[in-house]
């Protein structure tokens, strides 16, 4: 099996990604951001990795490239701050060896993220089932950057380990990251001219809070829980309050209004 891993500047996350497939992979490939200079392609090849140095080409750019790289009959693909939990190490395992070999084309497993110092297991973050592990030649990675979607030729199998996910390593963090999502929500819109309305900016929010903390139960999980709803719905308006903003600037009219007569 090939383990397929795309990274930034992760020196000091990688490391537990790589150990916890160590005793599984016959083959690794990182292909890591060209601008990170932190030591993650060292650490990479301290775990016998085959280190990529790429430009960024959005997620999908990249995980495809480290798939075209994969010489395995079966792939896994991971982030950096992504592990195999030891029931989803064992479980993968037990069926790469069974002497019929697997039966779907690709399988899907539960992501369960840290989130300041608790696995979350309600609202909008789990199950979170990810579809990472296919036969070599049934996928190919599509969707729209970030959320890339693993676009599967043939039958998903579902397995029940836990991926591990070690999200957000503070608030800071956690703002820049949504900052960054909600501009490239921005330049999709504008690709698509999708327009953004009130309705978007007043009902969707709301929505998203409610629906995290109270009809999945994101209240079970603490302060996190609550942390999580709010800034689920933060982000939501965030990114569909830039999209009106860019559109209103775009737009030749309210370009004129803004300037007023005498500009």
């Amino acid at each position: 099996m090939t383990v397929c891993i795309i990274s930034g500047a992760e020196a000091s996350r990688l490391d537990n990604c790589l150990s916890s497939v160590a005793a599984l992979a016959s083959e690794v490939i990182v292909v890591l951001d060209d601008r990170a200079n932190d030591g993650t392609d060292e650490v990479a090849r301290r775990h016998g990795a085959k280190v990529f140095i790429e430009q960024w080409k959005g997620h999908i750019g990249q995980k495809n490239s480290a798939a075209e790289k994969a010489t395995g009959d079966w792939i896994l693909s991971l982030d950096a701050d992504e592990a195999l939990s030891p029931e989803l190490r064992d479980e993968i395992a037990a069926l790469l060896q069974d002497a019929e070999g697997p039966p779907f084309s690709a399988y899907s497993f539960p992501r369960c993220s840290r989130y300041f110092g608790r696995w979350i297991r309600h609202g909008d973050w789990y199950p979170d089932r990810q579809t990472r592990l296919w036969r070599r030649g049934t996928a190919k990675w599509g969707g729209i950057d970030p959320h890339d979607k693993l676009l599967v030729e043939g039958k998903v199998g579902q397995l029940r380990g836990d991926l591990l996910h070690y999200s957000m390593t503070s608030f800071d963090h956690q703002i820049k990251k949504t900052i960054v999502y909600a501009d490239e929500f921005v330049r999709q819109c504008d690709a698509q001219s999708r327009r953004v309305t009130l309705v978007d900016l007043g009902f969707r929010p709301a929505y998203r809070f409610l629906r995290s903390y109270v009809l999945r139960l994101g209240f079970l999980d603490g302060w996190q829980g609550y942390s999580i709803a709010w800034m689920t719905a933060f982000y939501t308006f965030l990114r569909y309050a830039k999209a009106k903003e860019a559109q209103e600037q775009s737009d030749p009219e309210t370009r004129a209004i803004s300037r007023g007569p005498h500009s």
